[in-house]
Formats: structure tokens, C-alpha cells, sequence
């Protein structure tokens, strides 16, 4: 069944929770480093690792970090908040509570009441606060069973923000949209680097299906989504499940439920707990954090050029589409290749459809990002150039870029090495042009009884000759000259 065919017997309803890695040099509570990739428990101290006697000290530039995102969503900054304890046990979690924020009158957030938009709405934001980041757990498996678990506490204590959706998203294709808009905000403001697959940015979604005008349904957590592409499709699949619940007359479970992204498929974890399940108490071991009018003027007096902005000062100063501005400004790294690129060589729709194009398609291949690939702005600007000069033809610039993307190398000694240079003498291909009228005669004929489809026969014909390098353009405008002639 369709997504059209389904909004008609149900209305979906998602909420997303997306946790943030925040930029930080250290932890949230202690001074060991934050590195992706590092050997298992080397980053770890006492503080981190929940010892007995071991007190936590609050990282500023965390809480910097989380007023620049709550300025960026347009949150309502509370000047007084608190930290409490959530908790639970895991095998990943030292402590057996997690340092985090809650909703309390008394105690709230750090910030609340926010929006971001998406095509033709906005969507709310309940709130933003700070915690710290888990342990992880890696399981060895042996002919797709789990043997045995082992834990890595370096990711323990590393400072995260969760951002919390109101139950505002219509559909999977919205969660998706909305998921990669805040990326780019959060790039932009240089808060995270959004990196899905190093767990910089991961994302749960509570899913949920009434019908248009009912109050909310019975929800579910979906969990382990680590790509835009997979919570697009884990949400659909859950969609699609909860449906055919409700179809039979049964009642949905309120449950939480991981994604596998190799079975497409959503599977129960455990019963989704309730608030009251985590005990939250204030966080005895830290004073609350007030926040000055003074310092939140300051943040946002500090922060760039969002990416909302950007969108429209594409359309307006470069004549963009707003399909393509919103392509180009999907990650800060993008829209920053573009603006360099643009300032190098001054055709902004060229470089637009290049970037979009060709060297979109090679990322989405690739799954890696803009700035983890060896070409640069000047390269692409100077593969520009040749075009425009006519020293090599679109097709021959495609063939350089794949090895440009590949090597890394300047377009200019790539041209060189291969011989591709384009023709664009006009005495040589002249010359080229009237041998190609001597030997066919009869396609000379037909052009000047009207037929133009002959014209294409003989452009062909002068190509040939060059072996590909002539010019097309200036092929086509000799011949047309000559045979008028």
C-alpha cells in the first residue's frame, strides 16, 4: 500500500529524539580527551568510569554549545537549570544512572519552545538539554549469533544534546527532510559534525497512527537508525507494521523496537518505560546552571549565516532553483565548496549543476562527505574553465572529473597526460570540415534540400576525424557556413 493510500485511513505521527555529539575537546564532566577511533579504554578516568569518590565537574563549553543550538532553533532560554539523575542499568552505563536534564517546573531544561522548517511548515521544538553519552557495547558474533559482549567506555561521559520533536512529522519522508535540515543547522553553527556514521548524530523516533481528528495512538520507539536514508525507511516499515495492528483490530504495543537495516525490518527490544521508571531526581553533585541574558545576547549575536537564510539568498542572488539551494546548503561543507568554487569561477548555476550532479551522485556512492575528498574548489573551478575556453568538451570534463574524484590531481595535467584537449582551431577543423564534405557528397545533398538530419551524419563524420576532440559547437557553425556556401 502507498504512503497517499495510507494517509487515508490513518494520519502518522512522528516525534524524533536526535542526540547530539557536541564538539568539545574533552568530556562533559571530566578532562579526558574525545576521540572517534581511539584504542577501547583508553580515554577513561575515575569520573567517567563512576568510581566510588569521584565527583563531576561541568564542561562550560558544553553548555556554550547548547545555547548556540537553542538561539539557532529560536528556543526560549531558561535562566535557571538543572542537571538530574536518570536511572536504569546497563552494561554500558558505569553508574548505573545517566547525568542528564528533565522536564521539571521546578528544574527545567536548558531550553524549550523552538521550530525549524521544513517545505511549506515549521515543526516545534519541545526542548534542547545536555547529558552525558553512554558506554558502547560490542558484540562478537559467530554464524550470526552473539558469543559474548565486550564494553568500551571511551564514549562514556562524552557531552551529548538531545533535541526533542514535538509529534509534529506527518510521514517518513518528512522525518527525513526535517533530520537533514537540523544537520546542516548544527554544521553550520559548528556544534556537532553531524556524522551519522561515527554516532555524532543518531536519531530514535516514536511512531504512531490515528485516525484524522482522533486523539494520538498508542506509540513505539524506534531505535538504531545510523544513516538519513535509514530512518526514512525504518520509519516506513513501522508504518506499514502498525497498520496492519490496527487493521486486524488489535492494539498496538507501546514498545520500544530496533531497526536492522540488513532485514529492513523493525524488531521488539523491550516494553517502552514510562518516566516515572527512571526514578529522576535532582543531580545532587552539581549546582544548578544559570544562564545571564547577557550571555545568550552574546550567542546570538555570534552565530553565522543559517542555513535557512542561505537557502534564500541562493534563489535570490544567484538565480538558484529552490531545489537546488536546498541541495547545496544540506551540509555546511557543501554549501562552503560552492561559495568558493562560485568566487573563483562566477557562474553559480555551472558550478550548482556540476556539485548537484556529478559530483553528488559520487558521494551518495561513496557515502562520504564533501570535504573528506581530494578534489577542491580550485579544481573544479579550473575544470570549469577549460570548459568555458573550450579547451575540453562536457563529456571529456566528466571523464576528468571521475579521475580528479579518484587521484586527486589538478584537471589541467590530466588533460595533458591523455591528450584530450579539445579542438577548437578553426583553420584546423576548416580543414577537417571540407575533407568531410568531399567524401559525402550525398548527405552534402540532403542538408541542402532540408533534410537536417543529414547535418548530424556529418558532425559525426568531422568528430571521427578528430578522434572526439573537435569542438561540436564550432563543428556544427563551420558546416552550416560551408554548406550555405
Amino acid at each position: 500500500m502507498n504512503t497517499q493510500t495510507l494517509a487515508m485511513q490513518f494520519e502518522v505521527v512522528i516525534g524524533l529524539e536526535i542526540h547530539v555529539q557536541l564538539l568539545t575537546a574533552s568530556k562533559m564532566f571530566c578532562a579526558c580527551p574525545v576521540t572517534f577511533g581511539a584504542p577501547p579504554n583508553t580515554l577513561i578516568c575515575p569520573v567517567c568510569l563512576g568510581l566510588p569518590g569521584s565527583l563531576p565537574v561541568l564542561n562550560r563549553k558544553v553548555v556554550d554549545l547548547g545555547l548556540r543550538t537553542a538561539a539557532a532553533l529560536g528556543c526560549t532560554v531558561h535562566p535557571t537549570s538543572q542537571f538530574h539523575r536518570k536511572n536504569y542499568y546497563y552494561p554500558d552505563l558505569p553508574k548505573n544512572y545517566q547525568i542528564t536534564q528533565y522536564r521539571y517546573k521546578v528544574h527545567p531544561p536548558l531550553a524549550t519552545d523552538g521550530s525549524l522548517a521544513i517545505p511549506g511548515r515549521r515543526i516545534g521544538i519541545r526542548r534542547v538539554h545536555l547529558e552525558e553519552d553512554t558506554g558502547r557495547l560490542v558484540h562478537a558474533e559467530e554464524r550470526g549469533q552473539v558469543r559474548y559482549s565486550l564494553v568500551d567506555f571511551n564514549r562514556s561521559g562524552v557531552p551529548l544534546m538531545e533535541i526533542v520533536t514535538e509529534p509534529d512529522l506527518r510521514s517518513p519522508q518528512e522525518a527525513r527532510i526535517f533530520l537533514a535540515r537540523l544537520r546542516a543547522v548544527l554544521q553550520a553553527i559548528e556544534v556537532s559534525t553531524g556524522r551519522m556514521e561515527e554516532g555524532s548524530l543518531r536519531c530514535d523516533a516514536n511512531v504512531s497512527l490515528r485516525r484524522p481528528g482522533a486523539e494520538l495512538g498508542i506509540r513505539t520507539e524506534v531505535k538504531n537508525m545510523n544513516s538519513l536514508r535509514s530512518v526514512e525507511r525504518a520509519l516506513a516499515y513501522e508504518v506499514e507494521r502498525q497498520r496492519a495492528v490496527l487493521d486486524r483490530g488489535q492494539p498496538v504495543r507501546q514498545e520500544t523496537r530496533h531497526w536492522d537495516e540488513h532485514r529492513g525490518i523493525t524488531f521488539s527490544s523491550r516494553t517502552k518505560e514510562e518516566a516515572q521508571d527512571y526514578r529522576y531526581f535532582p543531580e545532587p553533585d552539581l549546582v544548578p546552571i544559570d544562564v545571564a541574558p547577557q550571555w545568550v545576547a552574546q550567542i546570538r549575536a555570534s552565530l553565522p549565516e543559517l542555513p535557512e537564510a542561505k537557502r534564500r539568498r541562493y534563489v535570490e542572488a544567484y538565480g538558484l532553483s529552490e531545489y537546488d539551494a536546498d541541495l547545496l546548503t544540506s551540509s555546511e561543507a557543501l554549501a562552503r565548496f560552492f561559495e568558493e568554487t562560485v568566487r573563483l569561477f562566477p557562474h553559480p548555476k555551472a558550478v550548482c549543476n556540476w556539485l548537484v550532479g556529478d559530483m553528488t551522485a559520487y558521494l551518495n556512492a561513496a557515502g562520504k562527505e564533501i570535504d573528506e575528498l581530494p578534489v577542491t574548489p580550485v579544481h573544479l573551478a579550473e575544470l570549469l574553465q577549460l570548459i568555458e575556453r573550450g579547451a575540453i568538451s562536457g563529456r571529456t570534463a566528466k571523464e576528468i572529473l571521475g579521475e580528479m574524484l579518484a587521484q586527486g590531481r589538478r584537471p589541467e595535467l590530466i588533460v595533458g597526460e591523455r591528450g584530450v584537449a579539445q579542438i577548437s582551431d578553426e583553420v584546423s577543423l576548416g580543414r577537417l570540415v571540407d575533407e568531410v564534405l568531399t567524401e559525402h557528397p550525398e548527405p552534402v545533398s540532403e542538408v541542402r534540400a532540408g533534410k537536417t538530419q543529414a547535418l548530424t551524419f556529418l558532425v559525426g563524420q568531422v568528430m571521427k576525424k578528430s578522434r572526439g576532440r573537435a569542438n561540436p559547437e564550432l563543428v556544427n557553425r563551420l558546416l552550416r557556413e560551408k554548406l550555405r556556401s
